[in-house]
Protein backbone atom coordinates (compact mmCIF):
# COMPACT_ATOMS: atom_id res chain seq x y z
CA UNK A 1 0.00 0.00 0.00
CA UNK A 2 0.95 3.33 -0.69
CA UNK A 3 2.23 5.57 2.47
CA UNK A 4 1.04 8.72 2.53
CA UNK A 5 2.10 11.56 4.89
CA UNK A 6 0.54 14.98 4.78
CA UNK A 7 2.61 17.64 6.17
CA UNK A 8 1.04 20.54 7.60
CA UNK A 9 -2.70 19.82 8.42
CA UNK A 10 -4.46 22.70 9.14
CA UNK A 11 -7.70 23.28 7.83
CA UNK A 12 -6.79 22.37 4.15
CA UNK A 13 -4.36 19.51 5.20
CA UNK A 14 -6.14 17.68 7.52
CA UNK A 15 -9.30 17.93 5.35
CA UNK A 16 -7.29 16.81 2.23
CA UNK A 17 -6.13 13.75 4.72
CA UNK A 18 -9.13 12.53 5.96
CA UNK A 19 -10.21 12.33 2.19
CA UNK A 20 -7.63 9.98 1.37
CA UNK A 21 -7.90 8.13 4.27
CA UNK A 22 -11.60 7.47 3.92
CA UNK A 23 -10.66 6.44 0.68
CA UNK A 24 -8.73 3.35 2.21
CA UNK A 25 -5.10 4.95 2.05
CA UNK A 26 -2.40 4.99 4.77
CA UNK A 27 -1.90 8.38 5.68
CA UNK A 28 0.41 10.06 8.43
CA UNK A 29 -0.44 13.48 9.53
CA UNK A 30 2.22 15.94 10.91
CA UNK A 31 1.45 19.22 12.63
CA UNK A 32 3.11 21.31 14.12
CA UNK A 33 0.07 22.96 16.43
CA UNK A 34 0.22 20.81 19.72
CA UNK A 35 -2.90 21.24 20.85
CA UNK A 36 -4.73 20.08 17.23
CA UNK A 37 -2.47 17.20 17.45
CA UNK A 38 -3.97 15.77 20.38
CA UNK A 39 -7.42 17.04 20.02
CA UNK A 40 -7.23 14.68 17.10
CA UNK A 41 -5.46 11.98 18.71
CA UNK A 42 -8.66 12.51 21.09
CA UNK A 43 -11.71 12.56 18.53
CA UNK A 44 -9.99 12.40 15.04
CA UNK A 45 -10.44 15.19 12.68
CA UNK A 46 -13.95 16.04 11.99
CA UNK A 47 -14.59 17.89 8.94
CA UNK A 48 -17.76 19.98 8.61
CA UNK A 49 -19.32 21.22 5.33
CA UNK A 50 -22.63 22.61 3.98
CA UNK A 51 -24.22 19.39 3.43
CA UNK A 52 -22.67 17.07 6.04
CA UNK A 53 -20.37 17.03 9.04
CA UNK A 54 -17.75 13.84 8.76
CA UNK A 55 -15.49 12.18 11.43
CA UNK A 56 -12.83 10.30 10.22
CA UNK A 57 -10.29 8.49 13.03
CA UNK A 58 -6.57 9.93 11.88
CA UNK A 59 -3.00 8.78 12.89
CA UNK A 60 -1.39 12.59 14.04
CA UNK A 61 2.13 12.80 15.07
CA UNK A 62 4.05 16.24 16.39
CA UNK A 63 6.73 17.79 14.53
CA UNK A 64 9.24 16.15 17.30
CA UNK A 65 7.98 12.90 16.22
CA UNK A 66 9.43 12.68 13.37
CA UNK A 67 12.27 11.93 14.71
CA UNK A 68 11.04 8.37 16.08
CA UNK A 69 9.70 7.83 12.33
CA UNK A 70 11.20 4.23 11.04
CA UNK A 71 8.49 3.97 7.81
CA UNK A 72 9.79 5.40 4.38
CA UNK A 73 6.96 7.42 2.90
CA UNK A 74 5.93 6.63 -1.12
CA UNK A 75 4.34 10.56 -1.32
CA UNK A 76 4.38 13.83 0.74
CA UNK A 77 1.76 16.46 0.47
CA UNK A 78 3.18 19.17 1.91
CA UNK A 79 0.54 22.34 2.84
CA UNK A 80 2.53 24.23 5.59
CA UNK A 81 2.83 27.68 4.92
CA UNK A 82 4.80 29.03 1.99
CA UNK A 83 7.10 30.55 4.22
CA UNK A 84 8.19 27.44 6.08
CA UNK A 85 8.34 25.00 3.05
CA UNK A 86 12.44 24.57 3.09
CA UNK A 87 13.03 23.63 7.10
CA UNK A 88 9.62 21.09 6.50
CA UNK A 89 10.91 19.67 3.50
CA UNK A 90 14.13 19.23 5.28
CA UNK A 91 12.95 17.58 7.93
CA UNK A 92 11.12 15.28 6.06
CA UNK A 93 13.12 14.19 3.84
CA UNK A 94 14.78 11.50 5.62
CA UNK A 95 11.84 9.81 5.86
CA UNK A 96 10.75 9.87 1.94
CA UNK A 97 11.40 6.86 0.21
CA UNK A 98 14.42 6.51 -2.14
CA UNK A 99 11.62 6.57 -5.69
CA UNK A 100 9.15 8.91 -3.46
CA UNK A 101 7.62 12.02 -4.28
CA UNK A 102 7.13 15.26 -2.59
CA UNK A 103 4.52 17.25 -3.88
CA UNK A 104 3.80 21.05 -2.64
CA UNK A 105 0.36 21.44 -2.13
CA UNK A 106 0.20 25.31 -1.57
CA UNK A 107 0.19 28.70 -2.74
CA UNK A 108 3.09 30.73 -3.93
CA UNK A 109 6.05 29.85 -6.25
CA UNK A 110 7.63 27.03 -3.72
CA UNK A 111 7.95 24.26 -6.36
CA UNK A 112 11.72 24.96 -6.83
CA UNK A 113 12.09 25.43 -3.17
CA UNK A 114 10.63 22.16 -2.70
CA UNK A 115 13.33 20.82 -5.50
CA UNK A 116 16.24 22.08 -3.96
CA UNK A 117 15.97 20.21 -1.08
CA UNK A 118 14.89 16.99 -2.80
CA UNK A 119 15.86 17.17 -6.61
CA UNK A 120 13.45 17.67 -9.22
CA UNK A 121 13.07 14.40 -10.31
CA UNK A 122 11.81 13.77 -6.66
CA UNK A 123 9.16 17.15 -6.61
CA UNK A 124 6.06 17.83 -7.90
CA UNK A 125 4.24 21.28 -7.93
CA UNK A 126 0.23 21.61 -6.87
CA UNK A 127 -2.18 24.44 -7.31
CA UNK A 128 -4.85 24.16 -4.98
CA UNK A 129 -8.54 25.92 -4.43
CA UNK A 130 -10.24 24.78 -1.52
CA UNK A 131 -12.15 27.10 0.79
CA UNK A 132 -11.63 26.02 4.48
CA UNK A 133 -11.10 27.34 7.85
CA UNK A 134 -10.04 26.44 11.46
CA UNK A 135 -10.73 28.12 14.24
CA UNK A 136 -10.08 25.35 16.88
CA UNK A 137 -8.08 21.74 17.12
CA UNK A 138 -9.81 18.88 15.47
CA UNK A 139 -12.32 20.87 13.95
CA UNK A 140 -12.11 21.94 10.18
CA UNK A 141 -14.90 24.50 8.72
CA UNK A 142 -14.67 22.96 4.92
CA UNK A 143 -16.79 25.40 2.85
CA UNK A 144 -16.31 23.83 -0.49
CA UNK A 145 -16.93 19.44 -0.30
CA UNK A 146 -14.47 17.32 -2.25
CA UNK A 147 -16.95 17.24 -5.25
CA UNK A 148 -16.18 21.27 -5.60
CA UNK A 149 -12.52 21.36 -4.87
CA UNK A 150 -9.97 21.71 -7.40
CA UNK A 151 -6.09 21.00 -8.20
CA UNK A 152 -3.57 21.36 -10.69
CA UNK A 153 -0.54 19.14 -10.59
CA UNK A 154 2.80 18.79 -12.47
CA UNK A 155 6.28 18.30 -12.68
CA UNK A 156 9.33 20.77 -13.59
CA UNK A 157 11.45 17.25 -14.45
CA UNK A 158 10.55 14.98 -16.90
CA UNK A 159 10.84 11.39 -15.36
CA UNK A 160 8.68 13.49 -12.29
CA UNK A 161 6.34 14.75 -14.19
CA UNK A 162 5.24 11.01 -15.77
CA UNK A 163 4.63 10.12 -12.23
CA UNK A 164 1.72 12.75 -12.11
CA UNK A 165 -0.72 10.61 -12.86
CA UNK A 166 -0.36 8.31 -10.54
CA UNK A 167 -0.19 11.08 -7.67
CA UNK A 168 -3.59 12.32 -9.15
CA UNK A 169 -5.42 9.25 -9.13
CA UNK A 170 -4.55 10.12 -4.71
CA UNK A 171 -5.10 13.60 -4.47
CA UNK A 172 -8.01 13.21 -6.82
CA UNK A 173 -10.65 11.58 -3.59
CA UNK A 174 -10.24 15.22 -2.49
CA UNK A 175 -11.28 17.14 -5.34
CA UNK A 176 -11.01 17.10 -9.32
CA UNK A 177 -7.82 16.93 -10.56
CA UNK A 178 -5.84 18.57 -13.65
CA UNK A 179 -2.56 17.40 -14.73
CA UNK A 180 -0.79 20.12 -16.48
CA UNK A 181 2.27 20.37 -18.74
CA UNK A 182 3.64 23.69 -16.93
CA UNK A 183 3.09 23.99 -13.46
CA UNK A 184 5.00 27.24 -12.86
CA UNK A 185 2.73 28.68 -14.97
CA UNK A 186 -0.39 27.57 -13.26
CA UNK A 187 1.01 28.24 -9.82
CA UNK A 188 1.48 32.14 -11.06
CA UNK A 189 -2.18 31.92 -12.28
CA UNK A 190 -3.28 31.19 -8.43
CA UNK A 191 -0.39 33.82 -7.19
CA UNK A 192 -2.37 36.47 -9.35
CA UNK A 193 -5.68 35.45 -7.81
CA UNK A 194 -4.30 35.60 -4.43
CA UNK A 195 -2.56 38.62 -5.21
CA UNK A 196 -6.06 40.04 -5.89
CA UNK A 197 -8.15 38.72 -2.87
CA UNK A 198 -6.18 36.94 0.07
CA UNK A 199 -4.66 40.02 1.56
CA UNK A 200 -6.91 42.83 0.00
CA UNK A 201 -9.73 41.45 1.75
CA UNK A 202 -7.95 40.95 5.00
CA UNK A 203 -7.01 44.72 5.53
CA UNK A 204 -10.42 45.55 5.42
CA UNK A 205 -11.37 42.30 7.84
CA UNK A 206 -14.14 41.45 6.06
CA UNK A 207 -15.15 38.13 4.20
CA UNK A 208 -14.42 38.23 0.61
CA UNK A 209 -17.85 38.42 -0.80
CA UNK A 210 -18.26 41.63 1.23
CA UNK A 211 -15.40 42.70 0.80
CA UNK A 212 -16.30 42.50 -3.45
CA UNK A 213 -19.31 45.27 -2.33
CA UNK A 214 -17.39 47.45 -0.73
CA UNK A 215 -16.55 50.99 -3.16
CA UNK A 216 -13.81 50.81 -5.10
CA UNK A 217 -12.65 47.29 -4.15
CA UNK A 218 -13.75 45.16 -7.42
CA UNK A 219 -11.48 47.68 -9.33
CA UNK A 220 -8.54 47.38 -6.87
CA UNK A 221 -8.57 43.55 -6.94
CA UNK A 222 -8.64 43.54 -10.30
CA UNK A 223 -5.56 45.90 -10.90
CA UNK A 224 -3.62 43.97 -8.34
CA UNK A 225 -4.28 41.07 -10.65
CA UNK A 226 -3.46 42.65 -13.40
CA UNK A 227 -0.38 43.73 -11.83
CA UNK A 228 0.39 40.73 -11.09
CA UNK A 229 0.26 38.83 -14.32
CA UNK A 230 2.26 41.42 -16.21
CA UNK A 231 5.01 40.15 -13.46
CA UNK A 232 4.08 36.16 -13.99
CA UNK A 233 4.77 37.09 -17.82
CA UNK A 234 7.70 38.95 -16.76
CA UNK A 235 8.95 35.87 -14.61
CA UNK A 236 8.74 33.51 -17.84
CA UNK A 237 5.32 32.09 -17.02
CA UNK A 238 2.43 32.15 -19.65
CA UNK A 239 -0.90 33.18 -18.78
CA UNK A 240 -3.28 30.00 -18.51
CA UNK A 241 -7.40 29.14 -17.56
CA UNK A 242 -6.89 27.19 -14.27
CA UNK A 243 -10.07 25.79 -11.83
CA UNK A 244 -11.01 24.25 -15.40
CA UNK A 245 -12.08 27.36 -16.87
CA UNK A 246 -12.22 27.50 -20.45
CA UNK A 247 -11.86 30.05 -23.15
CA UNK A 248 -10.08 32.69 -21.55
CA UNK A 249 -7.22 32.78 -24.42
CA UNK A 250 -8.84 35.76 -25.97
CA UNK A 251 -6.52 38.85 -26.36
CA UNK A 252 -3.85 37.48 -23.97
CA UNK A 253 -4.61 41.29 -22.06
CA UNK A 254 -3.98 40.44 -18.32
CA UNK A 255 -7.57 41.48 -17.25
CA UNK A 256 -8.60 39.05 -20.49
CA UNK A 257 -7.48 36.39 -17.57
CA UNK A 258 -7.53 38.12 -14.40
CA UNK A 259 -11.66 38.84 -13.94
CA UNK A 260 -13.04 35.47 -14.65
CA UNK A 261 -10.22 33.96 -12.53
CA UNK A 262 -11.21 35.92 -9.79
CA UNK A 263 -15.23 35.82 -10.03
CA UNK A 264 -14.66 31.93 -10.46
CA UNK A 265 -13.41 32.08 -6.91
CA UNK A 266 -16.33 34.22 -5.42
CA UNK A 267 -18.89 31.82 -7.59
CA UNK A 268 -17.45 28.13 -6.92
CA UNK A 269 -15.56 28.23 -4.03
CA UNK A 270 -16.49 31.03 -1.30
CA UNK A 271 -19.83 31.43 0.85
CA UNK A 272 -20.95 34.35 2.27
CA UNK A 273 -19.02 34.13 5.33
CA UNK A 274 -15.60 32.47 3.60
CA UNK A 275 -12.78 34.63 4.78
CA UNK A 276 -9.27 34.45 2.92
CA UNK A 277 -6.63 32.45 5.05
CA UNK A 278 -4.76 36.00 5.71
CA UNK A 279 -7.75 37.16 7.16
CA UNK A 280 -7.89 33.92 9.17
CA UNK A 281 -3.82 33.72 10.25
CA UNK A 282 -4.15 37.56 11.43
CA UNK A 283 -7.05 36.91 13.69
CA UNK A 284 -5.40 34.35 15.21
CA UNK A 285 -2.17 36.64 15.95
CA UNK A 286 -0.20 34.85 12.92
CA UNK A 287 2.14 35.90 10.42
CA UNK A 288 0.60 35.76 6.43
CA UNK A 289 2.10 34.60 3.00
CA UNK A 290 2.01 38.48 2.02
CA UNK A 291 5.73 38.41 1.38
CA UNK A 292 5.55 35.67 -0.79
CA UNK A 293 2.48 36.63 -2.45
CA UNK A 294 2.33 40.69 -3.04
CA UNK A 295 5.66 40.83 -1.82
CA UNK A 296 7.02 38.91 -4.71
CA UNK A 297 4.47 40.62 -7.62
CA UNK A 298 6.38 43.92 -6.07
CA UNK A 299 10.27 42.29 -6.27
CA UNK A 300 9.48 40.91 -10.04
CA UNK A 301 8.33 44.25 -11.11
CA UNK A 302 11.73 46.13 -9.44
CA UNK A 303 13.44 43.48 -11.12
CA UNK A 304 12.51 44.96 -14.59
CA UNK A 305 11.91 48.62 -13.87
CA UNK A 306 8.11 48.73 -13.32
CA UNK A 307 5.63 50.51 -10.76
CA UNK A 308 2.74 48.23 -9.50
CA UNK A 309 1.21 50.54 -6.35
CA UNK A 310 -1.97 48.41 -5.29
CA UNK A 311 0.79 45.57 -4.53
CA UNK A 312 2.62 47.81 -2.99
CA UNK A 313 0.35 49.35 -1.04
CA UNK A 314 -1.21 45.88 -0.32
CA UNK A 315 2.28 44.65 0.91
CA UNK A 316 2.83 47.98 2.71
CA UNK A 317 -0.46 47.84 4.97
CA UNK A 318 0.38 43.78 5.46
CA UNK A 319 3.53 44.31 6.58
CA UNK A 320 2.37 46.78 9.31
CA UNK A 321 -0.23 44.95 10.29
CA UNK A 322 2.90 41.74 10.90
CA UNK A 323 4.32 43.97 12.84
CA UNK A 324 1.33 45.41 14.84
CA UNK A 325 1.87 49.05 13.98
CA UNK A 326 -1.22 48.91 12.28
CA UNK A 327 -4.68 47.41 12.43
CA UNK A 328 -6.83 45.47 9.85
CA UNK A 329 -10.27 47.07 9.43
CA UNK A 330 -12.01 49.46 7.07
CA UNK A 331 -10.85 52.40 7.76
CA UNK A 332 -7.51 50.82 5.65
CA UNK A 333 -10.47 50.77 2.71
CA UNK A 334 -9.00 54.86 1.23
CA UNK A 335 -5.59 54.09 1.91
CA UNK A 336 -5.75 51.34 -0.69
CA UNK A 337 -8.46 53.32 -3.15
CA UNK A 338 -5.34 56.03 -3.37
CA UNK A 339 -3.47 53.50 -4.96
CA UNK A 340 -5.85 53.68 -8.29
Amino acid sequence: MTRVAVLGTGANGAGIGADLIRAGLDVTFIEHWPDHVEAMRRQGIEVRMPSETVVTPVQPLHLCDVAKLRQQFDVVFVLMKAYDTRWAVELIKPHVAADGLVVGVQNGMTVDTIADVMGAERTLGAVIEISSAMWEPGIVERHVAPAGSWFALGGIEPSAHARAESVAEILGHAGRVQVTDDIRSAKWMKLVVNAAELVPSAIVAQPMRATVQLPGMRDFMVRAGEEAMTAAVAAGATPMPIFGLEGLEGSGEPRTYVEPLIDAVFDQFALDTTTTTVHQDWSKGRHSEVEEINGLVVREHQRVGQRCPANQVTLEIGLEIERDESKPGLHQLERLMAAL
